[in-house]
């Protein structure tokens, strides 16, 4: 029996992804930190219905524990494929505390890249995250994976796109078989309250202003958490036929006007929203979007759900889980 190292499994697509691997029959060992960025209860409570399940198996460490990384090549010897989705998220805060993203994305991904060469030849496959953002001041929209990727405009997006490098060295020179996936704004059930689905709900609900920077002209390719999941499921199922590094984007192809958003957000909600338009800020995007023509012909993945069902179940999750 094999096994799939998720790690930050108690986050908001770790968690969504070790269930549907726990779903259809594999066996997964999880790995979290429970990182205080936002409140751990929210993480405990994705990861409880995860612990009640048959073949999962948790271990509490920071992926930048070196000791405690590679040992797991020791203590689980049947692991073969890896989905490293542990980050240090959030733009704004890598302007406040910019070390724990280099201490996180940058040696945490080395640690990982350390112990899939570990692994060896058993390792059948490394799929990792990396962000959007790594698109930096591009003014080309849809991004592509093509695109130049030099340009990073925020510290988070230059740690994202260092994992990248090390894992083109670490393909190079050790063998390995490895996947990035760019992913673009995953929202949905078990969000992470950071992001503006979650604050959107939450203000707009309590009747508190919602800040619109760059005042209010943004668009976001707004991903739906099932159709990441079931792309980054469908990517894993199929390494490269050899040793070598992959990039993909993972998006809904479909830029939103941030409006647009806030305005399913009071219909789902049935109360207006109170907006305070703002400058922006260094280190925004003002625009984002997936081409995933790419992913689309080589893992027969497309996204299937629009904002306009998203944005109502995420807030049905929303009112449940806080018992509005």
């Amino acid at each position: 029996m094999t096994s799939v190292l998720v790690t930050g499994v108690a986050g908001f697509i770790g968690s969504h992804v070790a269930r549907a691997l726990l779903a259809r029959g594999e066996t997964v060992v999880g790995i979290d930190n429970f990182s205080d960025y936002y409140d751990p209860v929210l993480k405990f409570a994705r990861l409880k219905p995860l612990r009640e399940t048959a073949g999962f198996t948790f271990i509490e460490a920071d992926i930048s524990d070196r000791a405690a990384m590679l040992e797991l090549a020791d203590r689980h010897g049947d692991l073969d494929r890896i989905v490293h989705l542990a980050a240090q998220p959030g733009i704004r805060h890598s302007k406040i505390d910019p070390y724990i993203y280099v201490q996180t994305n940058v040696m945490g991904h080395l640690v990982l890249l350390e112990l899939a060469r570990r692994l060896g030849p058993q390792l059948r496959h490394l799929v990792y995250a990396s962000s959007s953002s790594v698109y930096g001041g591009n003014d080309k929209i849809p991004f592509a994976v093509g695109d130049r990727v030099d340009h990073p405009v925020s510290l988070y997006a230059a740690t994202k796109r260092s994992g990248e490098l090390m894992t083109e060295t670490y393909v190079h020179q050790y063998g390995l078989r490895a996947t990035g996936l760019r992913y673009f704004t995953v929202y949905g059930p078990w969000g992470r309250p950071d992001m503006s689905p979650y604050i959107f709900a939450r203000a707009i609900h309590e009747g508190r202003p919602i800040e619109l920077y760059h005042h209010g002209i943004l668009k976001r390719d707004f991903s739906y958490i099932d159709d990441i999941v079931a792309g980054t499921v469908a990517v894993l199922d199929k390494p490269p036929a050899s040793a070598g590094h992959r990039l993909y984007n993972l998006g809904a192809s479909q830029s939103e006007e941030i409006l647009h958003i806030v305005s399913l957000f009071e219909k789902a909600l049935g109360k207006k929203a109170v907006i305070v338009l703002k400058p922006g800020e260094l280190g925004d995007m003002q625009e984002t979007a997936a081409d995933i023509d790419d992913t689309i012909r080589d893992f027969d993945w497309s996204p299937k759900v629009t904002v306009d069902r998203g944005i109502p179940l995420f807030v049905d999750w929303f009112k449940a889980y806080n018992r509005l």
